[in-house]
């Protein structure tokens, strides 16, 4: 009897572990889905449309590179749904853990998701401004250019607040990691790290704008290591999934 009663617990820690495998995947493979549409949209837009201190370069180039940029909106808005269905998928992987820090995460998520998709209205407002429609006629060009430029510096200052959110979310989620048993510490330490590097970074935009543009380049690895990591360990390794051993007692 006492066998069975084994086997049966085991068979059932062996189908648990096996669901937060592929819970895990899903979640990876929704955070590289986040991990590829947020650099279109936050970075290589961006370096293609705005000429810093040229108001009218940057307008013709939203003009010019239409699509392009219509292409970075949406891959923006694409990155925001993906973090809401990530960190619901998350949240079933974690729940077991630490139901409050699994809420804290969500709760993070919830609160830097509408800042983000709201944001995206100031990129909406810049594409009006630069098409030049036949409503905007009262404007000249140069008011024109630079109501679209300014727009475009609104979205880049929404950015930044967002980001104090996508960093902070970090916090509870690497704790999660750290507790769990089932994903490496270190993945959630680095995370850790990387909530604190968010923040600093997004401080330094507000507070001391050229000095951040001094040290961006040393907070890249630390603000991106965590995350790579984990969509790497997530997609590859999901979960470790340790055999159940059976003991026999006599």
């Amino acid at each position: 009897m006492k066998l069975k009663k084994k086997i049966l617990n085991n068979s059932f820690k062996e189908i648990k572990m096996d669901s937060n495998k592929k819970k895990a995947r899903l979640a990876g493979l929704l955070y590289l889905l986040m991990a590829v549409s947020g650099p279109i949209g936050l970075l290589i837009v961006p370096s293609k449309i705005i000429v810093d201190g040229n108001v009218a370069a940057t307008t013709q180039n939203i003009v010019t590179h239409e699509m392009l940029f219509r292409i970075g909106i949406v891959s923006n808005l694409v990155c925001q749904i993906s973090f809401i269905f990530l960190v619901l998928a998350l949240n079933r992987l974690f729940n077991g853990v630490n139901e409050k820090y699994a809420k804290l995460m969500v709760s993070l998520v919830i609160v830097a998701v509408p800042i983000a998709v709201l944001n995206e209205l100031n990129n909406v407002a810049a594409l009006v401004f630069a098409d030049g429609a036949g409503f905007l006629n009262p404007f000249n060009p140069e008011q024109l250019n630079a109501l679209a430029t300014v727009f475009v510096q609104l979205h880049e200052k929404g950015t930044i607040i967002a980001s104090f959110f996508w960093g902070l979310w970090l916090f509870p989620f690497g704790v999660l990691v750290v507790k769990s048993g089932f994903i490496p510490k270190i993945l959630g330490i680095l995370l850790i790290v990387g909530c604190f590097t968010y923040v600093v970074d997004s401080s330094l935009a507000i507070l001391f704008p050229k000095f951040r543009e001094l040290i961006t380049g040393f907070l890249l690895l630390p603000l991106s290591l965590g995350e790579i990591s984990m969509v790497l360990w997530l997609l590859i390794k999901g979960v470790k999934v340790q055999k159940p051993v059976i003991s026999v007692s006599y």
